[in-house]
């Protein structure tokens, strides 16, 4: 079993889980979800390649107040079903064999004792047949949250909620069999939750052999392997978004004879794994210093200098680095968060990189030399100034084993970036929360009215939006075309976009496609992500994509809370990200 895949929809960079979740948008974590429980399980769940999946932190945990881990949650049942639910829903869906309980409370009640997140929604609603397991102690929690005044009426209310399995807590391991004997726990609910456990090992074949995820010499065939290594450099290279290449600074020449590699995260492999990394062992991580070395050959000199620490106040190593920038033909700075600064319990207030770093950045664009900042972080920083300052900026967050080559790939032009941002970077901690698909106000934000939605000292708009991510070649998009503007029923409507890669190298293409209800029984979000496909484009081709949209697609929860489509008009947006749309007007005529 592994405890994933993360359902969690975040909008707070603050809170240091949002490194383990998909982002802010509730489509694309719904679809990752799906992804990764299919991932994890396979087809067959006896398959010992395969392992259980685990949709988690159910539900609403990314809502944390203040960004602040553990804390509060404090939403409508609007919000709840329409942003939290889905990513699970989906999970659920694509056949998760368990759920884990959240630590915070939903409506008063901490969600390990919800009778309404476990029982109402998750079996009744939903019809979930697997086993629901708790956060590492969370029923003991529910003391502390002030719910109940001691252990043994934390494990009868989590229990009587639908909680199957204790994680640590040992509350049911104290408590159950006096709570059955006394009446207060029925002997049916025990073995209600026994049948939804035993039958989940029965399904994984362990009754057979409760050993066959225990083979040694499986494990020395499969951990590192040639063809895991492999996939991983693949992935990690994927995943690294392209923020900023003013006047094609990137990708680099192999060619180059002299690199500065300046930062405390040039040779370093520990924060590589990111958080979480559990029995994950640094030594195997390729570090930036080996990819690039490996990448440049025996030939070039690659001065290194750690330049500071990542999160202390020590400025005496930056002549050492201000000098080998100077002395170098290209200049690389490796900089972000240690791993610990994000995950659980690593919320932060501030969103800058930490320590002395932006003084270190400074001191060496101050050489005159265009400067390549590589980010290791694990949630959106504030890069106001940097990307003021910066020639070239690569987002990379934490990348594993393989991060050291995968960034090197991208940095010398073998691997083109593809990468998209699944969360808004903001301009100012302030900001925050924010999130592209958020709703209107009756005073949406005008700069030439007082009296509107904006601040005073910083722009509405993020830094970088979500969806965003360059490409070392550019595409161009013609207008959306639609095969019916009005459309009822059971009708599909069909939106093709013509794609043309318009620079000079191959680069792949994340299409985007978003939809607005302009008027709604109740008030709707300004954007919503319905579709994306990726395409890979030669220079100089073009492809023609298409979308397909029911009604279901543009569905909502109305004024009496029923899951439903009204009629009316809709904006429907393509484009490379959420702030750089084209759009067309479509009608849905109801039902009949």
């Amino acid at each position: 079993m592994t405890i994933s895949p993360t359902g969690d929809i975040a909008r707070d960079p603050r809170w240091g889980r949002i490194a383990e979740g998909a982002g802010e948008d509730t489509y694309l974590g719904s679809r990752i979800a799906e992804a990764r429980v299919k991932g994890f399980q396979g087809n067959d769940p006896a398959d010992p390649f395969t392992v259980l999946a685990c949709a988690k932190h159910y539900a609403a945990y990314g809502a944390a107040q203040a960004g602040r881990d553990y804390h509060t949650v404090d939403l409508s049942d609007r919000t709840l079903r329409e942003t939290y639910l889905p990513p699970f829903k989906a999970a659920l869906d694509a056949g998760v064999f368990t759920f884990m309980s959240s630590f915070n409370e939903w409506d008063g009640v901490p969600a390990t004792g919800s009778k309404y997140l476990m029982h109402d929604i998750l079996r009744q609603e939903w019809g979930f047949k697997g086993f629901v397991v708790t956060d590492y102690t969370s029923i003991n929690e529910m003391i502390p949250h002030g719910v109940v005044a001691d252990l043994k009426e934390a494990a009868e209310l989590a229990v009587n909620a639908g909680i199957d399995m204790d994680m640590q807590g040992a509350a049911y391991q104290d408590h159950l069999v006096n709570l059955v004997r006394s009446g207060q726990v029925s002997l049916a609910r025990i073995d209600e939750a026994v049948r939804y456990i035993l039958r989940t090992k029965f399904l994984l074949g362990l009754f057979s052999d409760p050993y066959k995820y225990s083979d040694v010499e499986r494990e020395k065939q499969t951990i590192l392997s040639a063809e895991n290594q492999a996939a991983a450099r693949d992935v990690a290279r994927k995943s690294i978004v392209l923020l900023k290449n003013d006047n094609n600074t990137l990708p680099l020449a192999k060619s180059t004879k002299s690199v500065a590699l300046i930062g405390p995260l040039a040779d370093n492999q520990r924060e590589l794994l990111g958080s979480w990394s559990a029995a994950g062992d640094a030594n195997n991580c390729v570090t930036l210093l080996q990819g690039i070395r490996e990448k440049l050959g025996a030939s070039a000199t690659i001065r290194t200098v750690k330049g500071c620490g990542i999160d202390d106040y020590d400025t005496s190593g930056f002549e050492a680095a201000v000098a080998a920038a100077r002395q170098s033909d290209a200049v690389i700075l490796a900089v972000g968060e240690a791993a610990g600064m994000s995950g659980e319990a690593a919320s932060r207030s501030e969103l800058d990189l930490p320590g002395v770093q932006p003084e270190l950045i400074k001191a060496v664009v101050a050489t005159g030399k265009p400067v390549i900042v590589v980010l290791m972080n694990g949630r959106p920083l504030v890069l106001t100034d940097l990307q003021q300052q910066a020639a070239a900026i690569l987002e990379t967050w934490f990348l594993g084993t393989q991060a050291g080559n995968a960034i090197a790939d991208v940095l010398f032009g073998d691997y083109n970036p593809s990468g998209r941002l699944p969360v808004t970077f903001p301009r100012s901690v302030g900001q925050v929360p924010l999130f592209y698909n958020m709703k209107n106000t009756g005073r949406p934000m005008n700069p030439n009215e007082k009296y509107t939605s904006k601040y005073l000292d910083v722009a509405n708009t993020p830094l970088y939006p979500f969806g965003y991510g360059l490409s070392y070649t550019s595409f161009q998009y013609s207008a959306p075309q639609l095969d019916k503007k009005t459309f009822h029923g059971k009708d599909k409507v069909t939106i093709t976009v013509k794609i043309t890669n318009t620079g000079k190298m191959a680069g792949e293409e994340t299409v985007q496609l978003y939809m607005r209800d302009l008027v709604g029984s109740v008030t709707r979000p300004v954007l919503e992500l319905r579709g994306f496909q990726k395409v890979n484009l030669a220079a100089g081709a073009s492809k023609s994509i298409q979308f397909e949209l029911s009604a279901a697609d543009l569905a909502m929860y109305n004024r009496d809370m029923v899951w439903t489509t009204e009629p009316g008009d809709f904006e429907i947006s393509v484009g490379p990200h959420s702030a750089q749309l084209q759009t067309v007007k479509l009608t849905y005529l109801g039902s009949n």
